[in-house]
C-alpha cells in the first residue's frame, strides 16, 4: 500500500508527526506533500527539524491568498502529483484549506481518504474551518475520531458506522513524545525573564477575531484588565496575520509582550508552565487540557467541547468583563481534570487500521 500524507500548516505538522514516525518505524511506502499554506521558517521548516521527521517530497508553495484562490491552487497542484504517484490512500488532518482541497482532489481521482481528527463541529458555518470539516468528513473513507462524542456527531449526519474509528487524538502522542525533549531544549522562560506559573500566555489568530476591529479591540481590552488585576505579564506569540491587522487597526497593546512565532519546543515550554492560556486556537485548547494548564477560549463556540466538559476550558467570547470572569474562575480551580483525548497511541492505531 502506498500512502500520501498531506499537510500544510504548523498544527498539521505537529499532529501528523506521530503518524509519520509510525510509518517510518514500519518502513511503509509513503511520501509527504506540503502545500506551503504556512510558509515562514518559524511556522514551517523548523517543525520538521525539531520533530525529526523527513522533509516533504513535494512542496506546492501556495502561500497566502484568499480562501478560494488558495484552495484552487492546492487542487490544481496536488492533482498532478496524485495522478503521477498513484497512492492508494491519502491522510489529511484537521480543518484547513489544505485538508479540504487534498481530500476533494483525491475523491475526484477515486483515491481513498483518511481524515484524522474527524467529527469535530463548532456548529458555526461562518467559520471557514467548519465548512472544511464537514466537506472532508463526507467525502472520506476512514474517519479517525478523537472521542465517542465525535463519533456520535458523524452518525447523526448519516455517515456509516463502518467508516468511523475512535482512535484518540494524535496531539496527545505529540505532547507525550516531545515534552521531555522540550524541557532540554534551552529555556525560553529565561529568555523572557519569566517564572513558572507567574505569567499568562495568549494566542489569537482566527479570522473572525483579528479581522474584525470590534472583536480584536475587545480582546485586547480584556487582556489589559486581566494583567492589571493580577499584575502578571502576558506573552503573545503573534501570528503574522494578527500583527498585520493590529497595525492596520492601530490597536494599542499596553502591558502585552508581543514575540515572533515560536518553534514547537519553545511554545510547549511556555504552555506547560503558564498560569493560564487565553486562545482562539482549537489545538491549543487540546494541548492545555493535556498539560494541565487552565484555558480560556476567546470564541463564542468550540469544536473541542470535551475540554469544557472535563473542566479544563471555558468559553469567554470577546467581552472584556466575561474574559475576566472566566479567568478568575479558571485560576481558582484545581487542574486535576482527566485528559479526554486518549492514551498517546493514536498514531499506532491509525496505521494499524490503514494497513489492515
Amino acid at each position: 500500500m502506498k500512502i500520501a500524507v498531506v499537510l500544510g500548516t504548523r498544527p498539521e505538522i505537529i499532529k501528523l508527526s506521530p503518524v509519520i514516525r509510525e510509518l517510518e518505524k514500519r518502513n511503509a511506502d509513503y511520501f509527504i506533500i506540503h502545500t506551503g499554506q504556512h510558509y515562514s521558517y518559524n511556522m514551517d521548516r523548523v517543525f520538521f527539524d525539531q520533530l525529526t521527521i523527513p522533509a516533504a517530497r513535494y512542496n506546492l508553495e501556495v502561500g497566502s491568498a484568499s480562501h478560494a484562490e488558495q484552495t484552487a491552487k492546492i487542487l490544481i497542484r496536488i492533482e498532478k502529483i496524485l495522478v503521477s504517484e498513484k497512492p492508494d490512500v491519502i491522510l489529511v488532518q484537521g480543518d484547513t484549506n489544505t485538508v479540504m482541497a487534498g481530500a476533494l482532489a483525491a475523491a475526484k481521482l477515486n483515491i481513498k481518504i483518511g481524515h484524522i481528527e474527524a467529527g469535530l463541529r463548532s456548529f458555526d458555518r461562518t467559520m471557514p474551518e467548519e465548512i472544511n470539516r464537514i466537506l472532508t468528513d463526507h467525502c472520506s473513507d476512514y474517519l479517525f475520531v478523537p472521542t465517542n462524542k465525535s463519533k456520535a456527531l458523524l452518525l447523526s449526519e448519516g455517515i456509516p458506522l463502518a467508516k468511523i474509528f475512535v482512535t484518540g487524538n494524535t496531539i496527545v502522542d505529540a505532547v507525550y513524545q516531545n515534552l521531555d525533549i522540550a524541557k532540554n531544549h534551552g529555556n525560553i522562560l529565561n529568555k523572557f525573564n519569566l517564572k513558572p506559573r507567574e505569567y499568562f500566555l495568549v494566542t489569537v489568530h482566527r479570522q473572525e477575531n483579528v479581522d474584525v476591529f470590534s472583536r480584536f479591540t475587545r480582546i485586547l481590552e480584556g487582556l489589559q484588565t486581566l494583567t492589571t488585576k493580577y499584575q502578571l505579564p502576558i506573552i503573545y506569540p503573534i501570528h503574522p496575520r494578527s500583527r498585520k491587522m493590529m497595525a492596520e487597526f492601530k490597536l494599542k497593546y499596553d502591558n502585552l509582550t508581543l514575540v515572533d512565532p515560536l518553534d514547537y519546543f519553545s511554545f510547549l515550554q511556555l504552555l506547560s508552565n503558564a498560569r493560564l492560556i487565553l486562545t482562539d486556537s482549537g489545538g491549543v485548547q487540546e494541548e492545555s487540557c493535556i498539560l494541565g494548564t487552565p484555558c480560556i477560549t476567546l470564541r463564542d463556540n468550540t469544536e473541542r467541547p470535551e475540554t469544557v466538559d472535563v473542566g479544563a476550558n471555558m468559553l469567554a467570547g470577546t467581552v472584556p468583563v466575561k474574559i475576566l470572569e472566566c479567568s478568575e474562575t479558571m485560576l481558582a480551580k484545581r487542574n486535576d481534570w482527566k485528559n479526554p483525548f486518549g492514551d498517546g497511541k493514536t498514531g499506532v492505531r491509525i496505521i494499524d487500521i490503514i494497513l489492515a
